[in-house]
């Protein structure tokens, strides 16, 4: 048996270690709508201003793959713990970092959430918990375990989530964080966003095992798949999986099957993929998907569809605005974090 899902998975399918059904969801799915709307809105205005040199640096976009940040992080608490790639905008804006000091940061201006410094690839909010936007493939899953141990340490019930893509799989930092992770029964949510390429890599020219949930059981931990682009299902995967963790069984895998519509990033010409391919997930379109079938139900009128687009684009137009105003990082200020500052006896 196969996968039905469009695009290049034909891999083989396995029972998941956990059989059982997922709870309903807990978030009203309208909600869940509005929001990923939000993150809609934000990149899609973010590779405007790209192209207007208003934003520079590098741009990876997660248009397309919504889904998945607002279901897991609709199922974690305030206090919890999320650790990203660099494809996170929607994932700090969820967490609750404003829009605002999102689009302040890719201005390169102070008011941003990481003083200017990090850009599109590195936002981070402590206080909200927002460890990154890390740039380098893997190399934050170590960072995840290390702050899902603290709280182990500290006896705090909560868990920590890391986000990342399939072509982290092949790093090592993967088997090392799982490995450890299961060995001590740490409480991190591992979320695999397999979107079916690493940059240009397609998953069957990177992984001799294309099933990724089997790849990560080898570890004696909980691995399951779900549809990545139903983000009720993907919030009703996450919230078993976090009820699980927070009960102290230890780490739990997830793979969400995903799909970007846009390149890698705003430099990448995307020749690697058919164009047929990525319009067959585009009849999948999350957003579109939930959409439909709260119209089905008479759950959703387009008045107020039309409604939550304009508030996205309201709250969007408030973020550019307040990125505009922000100020440059003064130049005697430019070796603060780098250089150690003396201190006077």
């Amino acid at each position: 048996m196969t996968t039905t899902t469009p695009g290049p998975w034909a891999v083989p399918t396995r029972p998941p270690v956990w059989a059982s059904r997922p709870s309903a969801s807990a978030r009203p799915p309208i909600d869940l709508l509005a929001d990923m709307i939000r993150i809609r809105v934000l990149e899609e205005r973010c590779a405007e201003l790209y192209q207007q040199t208003k934003i520079r640096g590098f741009l990876h976009l997660a248009i397309g793959e919504e889904a998945v940040p607002v279901g897991v992080i609709s199922a974690l608490h305030d206090d919890e713990a999320v650790v990203a790639t660099y494809r996170e905008h929607g994932h700090a804006l969820i967490k609750g970092v404003g829009a605002g000091p999102i689009m302040a940061e890719m201005y390169g201006r102070a008011e941003g959430c990481s003083g200017g410094r990090g850009g599109s690839m590195h936002l981070f909010d402590v206080g909200r918990r927002f460890y990154g936007g890390n740039a380098i493939v893997g190399g934050h899953l170590p960072v995840a375990v290390g702050l899902a141990i603290a709280d182990q340490v500290l006896d705090h019930r909560r868990a920590t989530v890391c986000f990342f893509g399939e072509g982290a799989m092949a790093e090592g930092e993967f088997h090392e964080a799982m490995n450890l992770a299961a060995l001590w029964k740490v409480p991190v949510l591992f979320v695999c966003e397999n979107n079916l390429y690493a940059m240009g890599t397609s998953l069957r020219s990177s992984e001799s095992e294309t099933n990724l949930t089997v790849k990560a059981a080898a570890y004696n931990v909980p691995s399951w798949s779900v549809d990545g682009m139903d983000v009720v299902e993907v919030e009703a995967a996450a919230t078993r999986a976090l009820t699980a963790i927070r009960a102290g069984g230890g780490p739990v895998f997830l793979e969400a099957r995903t799909y970007r519509f846009r390149a890698h990033s705003m430099f990448d010409p995307d020749l690697y993929r058919p164009k047929a391919e990525i319009e067959a997930w585009r009849e999948r379109d999350p957003i579109a998907v939930l959409a439909d079938r709260l119209a089905a139900a008479d759950d959703l009128d387009p008045t107020l569809l039309d409604e939550l687009w304009a508030r996205a684009a309201a709250e969007v137009d408030e973020a550019v605005a307040f990125a505009e105003a922000g100020t440059l990082e003064p130049v005697e200020d430019l070796t603060r974090h780098v250089y150690r500052r003396e201190v006077a006896p």
